[in-house]
């Protein structure tokens, strides 16, 4: 077992980036919590670990919290009944092991003196540690280990008038990358992060509003998508239909995180204004420009290496095929005792079609290498099921820095394209061929021209090593942060 860039204990074997979560809120919605779960079950592939829904009557809060899946926990005709009112937020969570318990999911719903309030985020706050040794110093008394606590006690011990100033206040306190969603008995708050690294967007269902990640969650319960939350906005929805926004921070540059683009978003869903489904197979297009190889077959690994396969194969002129077949079924619990049936893991997920396979010249697309384990097991399937050469593509550049907004990715030690050159990494994957998108083909991708050294257009620190804020948590942990000057940057607030 190994710890990652979050703290979080994680298999050696696990090859896969998870995003922390997705965030769902319905406001003056008849049978919002049924809503709220049919909204939280399209943005499940942003958390599949767990789940809740916090909804509001008129008088009275009910929350449900649940290990496992939205369709297990939130089924059957008695959900309006166990969670009833027109207001409600929700959310779909990923933890690893380490800190997968009941206490941790969201929302988190607190009662203060003027009002409950619950709190679904998505995002990390990359000061959490550092807000939670001030908090528990001056008496506050936590359930979790979650940062998204860190902000309702924040609010709670705020001295502003409203629920919503108080909100606001907190927000000046944290920093990172976040979608915040607030719901109180007044109003439902929604913010985004001053540089709108995590996602969040507007929707309109009949007469009432919604708030989602994705604008996927939006198709699922037939709202009309309005618009993205803009980077630093808070908006508060009150009354019938009252939507009223404010930027309470000072100006800065959008930076969107691309991962967004690359991995974690549906390709149904239209991020900053972006298709991701287009964005993806651009990726491919550039990526097919700028390593070309002679082969048979393009063959994506499934699922997340579809899109950027066909623009590779349509760029390329090259006959795109489903040489992989990915199976939907796979059980998330799956024991697997021995090594020897750990190796076979990877067939319970994917399956190679020798027919595809066997005596081609294979160009292998997925969407990144992380790690880089799961992708050898990959082209040792493929190889055994017949492939005469395997030359594999990445369509986005290689992964050399750890991720501390929301991404749940290896240290840096961890990284394969942190310590191998790419020679050293073909031998490693044991392919005729590597190739990775450029940082400058995925900025042409995102239709963005080439990438501003100054200012760059989006947080790509994974890729760049360039980190679009401070790491407070972590300059303290590395002894980079003078005592002085981290109490200070505690006490600015209002």
């Amino acid at each position: 077992m190994l710890e990652d860039a979050g703290g979080h204990v994680r298999d050696a074997d696990d090859d896969q980036m998870r995003l922390e979560c997705g965030v769902f809120g319905a406001w003056n919605v008849a049978e919002s919590s049924a809503i709220t779960a049919l909204g939280l079950h399209a943005l499940q592939h942003r958390g599949q670990e767990a789940c809740g829904i916090a909804s509001f009557d008129g008088q009275l809060f009910h929350t449900e919290r649940h290990m496992g899946h939205v369709g297990e926990a939130f089924s059957g005709t008695d959900l309006v009944h166990r969670l009833p009112g027109r207001y409600a937020i929700g959310h779909t969570r990923y933890a690893t092991s380490g800190a997968s318990v009941i206490r941790n999911v969201q929302p988190m719903f607190a009662d203060l003196e003027a009002s409950g309030i619950a709190i679904a985020h998505n995002g990390n706050l990359t000061n959490f540690r550092a807000l939670h040794t001030q908090l528990v110093a001056e008496g506050s008394i936590f359930q979790s280990t979650s940062d998204s606590e860190v902000i309702l006690h924040l609010v709670a011990r705020s001295r502003k008038g409203s629920m919503e100033a108080r909100f606001i206040d907190a927000l000046s306190r944290i920093e990172g990358g976040y979608a915040l969603l607030a719901l109180t008995n007044e109003c439902l708050i929604g913010a985004r992060d001053p540089l709108g690294i995590r996602p969040l967007v507007l929707g309109e269902l009949d007469d009432a509003y919604v708030l989602a990640s994705e604008t996927c969650a939006l198709e699922m319960i037939g709202a009309r998508f309005v618009r993205d939350i803009e980077h630093g906005e808070v908006v508060v929805i009150s009354g019938k239909r009252t939507l009223r926004s404010s930027r309470p921070f000072p100006a800065a540059r959008a930076r969107p995180c691309l991962f967004e683009y690359v991995y974690f978003s549906r390709p149904d869903s239209v991020v900053n204004g972006r298709s991701v489904y287009d964005v993806r197979k651009r990726m491919g297009a550039c990526l097919a420009q700028e390593t070309g190889v002679d082969a048979d077959v393009v063959v994506p690994v499934p699922d997340s290496g579809v899109p950027a396969a066909l623009g590779f194969a349509q760029a390329s002129g090259i006959p795109y095929e489903l040489g992989i077949i990915r199976s939907h079924y796979m059980g998330r619990t799956f024991i697997q005792p021995t090594q020897g049936v750990r190796e076979l893991g990877v067939r319970m997920k994917h399956s190679p079609n020798r027919q595809v396979l066997e005596g081609k010249r294979v160009v292998l697309i997925d969407d990144s290498i992380v790690r880089g384990t799961t992708s050898r097991k990959i082209v040792r399937m493929v190889r055994e099921a017949g492939a005469r050469e395997i030359h594999f593509r990445s369509a986005s550049p290689p992964i050399k820095w750890p991720d501390f907004y929301g991404i749940d990715m290896p240290d840096r030690d961890k990284l394969l394209a942190a310590r191998k050159t790419l020679a050293e990494m073909q031998e490693i994957l044991e392919v005729d061929s590597l190739g990775f998108l450029s940082v400058d083909g995925l900025y042409h991708a995102m239709d963005a021209g080439p990438r501003d050294p100054v200012h760059p257009q989006f947080t790509d620190h994974y890729f760049t090593g360039e980190y679009p804020t401070r790491l407070l948590d972590r300059e303290i942990a590395e002894g980079r942060n003078d005592p002085v000057e981290r109490q200070l940057s505690l006490l600015v607030t209002a």
